[in-house]
């Protein structure tokens, strides 16, 4: 199995680790350096050229990141990123600032390339083609290792094509370690030994003086070491960043030495560079000779969360720590990997490629890969191998730890991805509640009030989202469990899910889904074991609902007393206000009340399973009744909100979660009526003449109507504005007829290619005038997993999810280009 998986693998890997297809996407920010809330670098204007502005952090916060290229045999000096050249000189210092000719960017779901042509010297005796500069930058996503996944690093190689010699510098900045200009920072140069299985290492580790531990400055984290890697042949030098840049371009080197004046990260700007000289012109020749450098960077935090656990408040370590002892040893095994680490990824982001063009278009493929390093950008692991736990910070909004509805839009990457990362999401938050530390009897809104402090709520005093977040819960913990029932990959949620050992930990203390990580038997070290599957899946999925069940009882007896008709609250859209009786919200928490009765059936609870199934059918035909239009043309905003409208993106939970393909004429809804507590009592028994959970009517209507009132840049959340939250459009797409599916993608793609948002992938903006941000502004959330709806969709229900909405679509409509990839062997096929 692991064989055929690394075949697959090493064909989809590209030369350079270029994506397989040019992207067609233009949009303004593009990641290159993204790991964690942290660790998070990117290209801003990314529809000019990369010397126009310096590298940003997601927050807007401009980074010292700086590349240069000279060419001896001319003297001139390129910028190919960072405006470096602000501190050259313009002339007579013994060179000339020119810029290269830039080819533009390419991406995949793990690697941003960024390619030059800077053109050949002029000589009587030769003649040289173009040289050409690939900047590649892999922020790896392996589903198939969360070893891997794990470690907060990234690569950057250099590539280089030509006949004629260059030389590349590259530096960092103090920025890399505080949000605070004024922060003194200390640095060191550590040069490691060579091995019998590795070669020696240069590595810049910069820190502040005085770190601050769980503090943000700006969003930025006060305490963690820079480590910046290279080879021990490169050229290094630490001191003023003019100063350096200034000598490289002149002599095309550094002078291997340290500037030990620890300083502010502006006083004197201290930057620390290396510089590798390329040797192309090795012979008479003009043939274009190939070479490459890699160089990694990493942000090294212990502890990395401060959790209110079971046990007490407890310092989290980073996950990576369970197999390496050291920073040094973790990186030193980081560098080495690259290969194996790119082979992972490549393998993912091909995968991903035609999957995504299979359930949407070309515009689809980069959508999905502009998320993914994104979705993962928000998280760090945590935890050991037997207990992993994996945290989430609610970036640009308010920056909670774990938050249930940034979970929630979220889960469709993870369930496409890999599962057990998603129960990794969910550990803390029924950890931290069954540990008594929660007060109220729905669930919690978030972990923590800011990132990294996952302290709770003791005082129950977190955003009342009480309905949204018991609904939200509930779906993603029947979602989990399903992922987990599979016989076949075929029929599995997640195709790498299903490969790796289908060992079970033996160690009592270890959770549900401990990591059993080994190396017997495959290629590639730190490899997952299978996720779930047959006997084991059973296994762990009655285990897993069984250790926790009384909390998703009691959740869900919140939704039984307050969901039908909820009162004023808010929903995941906080931003839109408060509103009683939200149509929306109500659908989710009775798809809520029928997950349990699922989850009831996994452990055997087949009284309460018939209780929560009555209750559920009973609710969504009242439900029809108070939230559809008299006309019976759209979904209201709210039951008593008469000639409004609403996006019904909760509906996408029902096909997912298979209750779309439900006979309600099975017994199990005869059952007698019965009343828990004094809240809402169940109605008359519910519908029985349509197929499915809700019934299809719903689907067809609110699919025609997305026609209707899509705008220039999307379809709008509801009748109130004309902006949309692109999470939720996905949600709500991936449920409605092809051709609609085929508007709404097209509408998205347009907004991509023109919108005048200045951050990473915003999940909120205008469907008008300039796409811009509506207010407030959200950008790099990890809510952008919601785009994976369709790919999530299209494997659910042993794949049989998107078949149950066949009758919404009309003959198919799909694009005709990219036609190769119904004669290339895919990826699944070698798996």
């Amino acid at each position: 199995m692991w064989s055929s998986f690394l075949t697959a693998a090493a064909t989809a890997l590209i030369l350079h680790g270029l994506p397989a297809e040019a992207s067609k996407l233009t949009p303004p920010v593009l990641p290159l350096i993204v790991r964690n809330p942290y660790l998070s670098t990117w290209l801003q204007d990314a529809r000019e050229a990369p010397w126009k502005r310096w590298p940003m952090h997601w927050t807007g916060q401009e980074i010292g990141f700086s590349v240069l290229a000279a060419i001896p045999a001319t003297d001139y000096v390129y910028p190919l990123l960072g405006r470096a050249h602000d501190s050259l000189l313009p002339s007579n210092d013994g060179y000339n600032i020119s810029f290269p000719l830039y080819l533009g960017a390419q991406y995949d779901a793990s690697t941003t390339n960024l390619t030059y042509r800077v053109p050949a010297p002029s000589t009587d005796t030769a003649s040289f083609d173009d040289l050409e500069i690939v900047l590649s930058f892999l922020s790896p996503i392996t589903p198939t290792s969360t070893l891997r996944q794990s470690i907060p690093a990234s690569y950057l190689t250099v590539h280089v094509k030509g006949s004629f010699n260059v030389d590349i510098y590259i530096d960092l900045n103090g920025q890399w370690v505080s949000g605070n200009r004024d922060s003194k920072v200390v640095w060191e140069l550590r040069q490691s030994e060579p091995t019998k299985d590795t070669k020696s290492l240069k590595t810049w580790m910069v820190k502040r003086e005085t770190e601050q531990l769980w503090t943000e400055w700006n969003d930025r984290a006060e305490w963690g070491t820079l480590h910046f890697s290279a080879p021990a042949d490169v050229r290094h030098e630490a001191g003023t960043s003019a100063l350096l840049r200034q000598r490289f371009s002149r002599t095309g080197t550094l002078q291997n030495v340290v500037d030990d004046r620890h300083r502010s990260i502006m006083n004197e700007e201290p930057v620390f560079a290396f510089a590798k000289s390329f040797k192309l012109n090795v012979s008479s020749s003009s043939t274009p000779v190939t070479d490459s450098v890699l160089f990694t960077i990493a942000h090294i935090q212990d502890p990395v969360v401060q959790f209110a656990s079971a046990r007490g408040l407890t310092m989290m370590k980073p996950l990576w720590s369970s197999w390496f002892a050291t920073d040094k040893d973790v990186l030193t095994f980081h560098y080495f990997d690259y290969e194996n680490a790119a082979q992972l990824a490549t393998n993912y982001s091909s995968q991903l490629s035609l999957d995504a063009f299979e359930s949407g278009a070309d515009d689809y493929v980069d959508i999905v890969a502009l998320s993914a390093r994104q979705a993962m950008g928000a998280c760090v692991f945590a935890g050991t191998e037997d207990s992993p736990i994996l945290f989430m910070k609610e970036i640009s909004s308010d920056g909670n730890t774990q938050t249930i509805d940034v979970i929630y839009p979220a889960f469709p990457f993870f369930l496409y991805t890999n599962p057990r990362w998603l129960a990794y999401l969910l550990e803390p938050l029924i950890e931290h509640t069954l540990s008594g530390q929660y007060p109220n009897k729905y669930a919690m809104h978030d972990l923590g009030t800011h990132f990294p402090n996952a302290t709770g709520h003791p005082d129950g005093n977190d955003e009342y989202m009480p309905v949204e977040e018991c609904g939200n819960i509930l779906i993603m913990g029947l979602a989990l469990v399903n992922s987990l029932k599979y016989d076949t990959s075929g029929s599995a949620g997640s195709i790498w899910a299903t490969l790796g050992s289908n060992a079970l930990s033996t160690n009592p203390e270890s959770s549900v889904f401990s990591l059993n990580i080994s190396s017997s038997g495959n290629t590639i070290f730190g490899l997952d074991d299978r996720w779930g599957g047959s006997a084991k899946g059973t296994k762990q999925a009655e285990k897993w609902v069984k250790k926790s069940y009384s909390l998703w009882k009691q959740w869900t007896e919140y939704l039984i007393e307050f969901t039908l008709e909820p009162h004023n609250q808010l929903s995941t859209d906080d931003f839109a206000g408060w509103l009683a009786l939200q149509t929306n919200l109500a659908l989710k928490g009775i798809i809520g009340v029928n997950a349990m009765s699922a989850l009831s059936e996994v452990i055997g609870e087949s009284e309460d399973a018939k209780y929560y199934k009555n209750i559920s059918d009973t609710y969504i035909t009242k439900w029809e009744e108070f939230g559809i239009s008299r006309d019976g043309t759209h979904a209201k905003l709210a039951y008593d909100w008469y000639g409004s409208w609403t996006t019904l993106y909760n509906l996408y939970a029902d096909s997912l979660l298979c209750f779309h393909l439900d006979d309600h004429s099975s017994p199990i809804n005869q059952h007698p009526i019965s009343t828990h507590g004094d809240g809402q009592k169940p109605l008359e028994p519910g519908h029985g003449k349509n197929s499915g959970f809700v019934p299809q009517h719903i689907y067809k209507m609110q699919s025609d109507w997305y026609h209707n009132v899509r705008q220039r840049y999307g379809l709008p959340l509801d009748s109130r504005h004309l902006y949309t939250k692109t999470d939720w459009e996905f949600f709500a797409a991936a449920v409605t007829g092809e051709k609609v599916r085929g508007e709404i993608l097209e509408s998205v793609a347009k907004w991509v290619n023109e919108t005048t948002t200045d951050r990473p992938f915003t999940d909120l903006h205008k469907t008008e005038e300039d796409g811009g941000f509506p207010g407030p502004n959200f950008f790099a959330r990890p809510v952008v997993g919601g785009h994976f709806a369709f790919l999530a969709l299209e494997r659910a229900c042993g794949g049989m999810a998107m078949k149950g909405l066949a009758f919404l679509n009309e003959p198919p409509n799909r694009p005709t280009d990219r036609t190769s990839f119904a004669t290339k062997k895919t990826p699944v096929e070698e798996l």
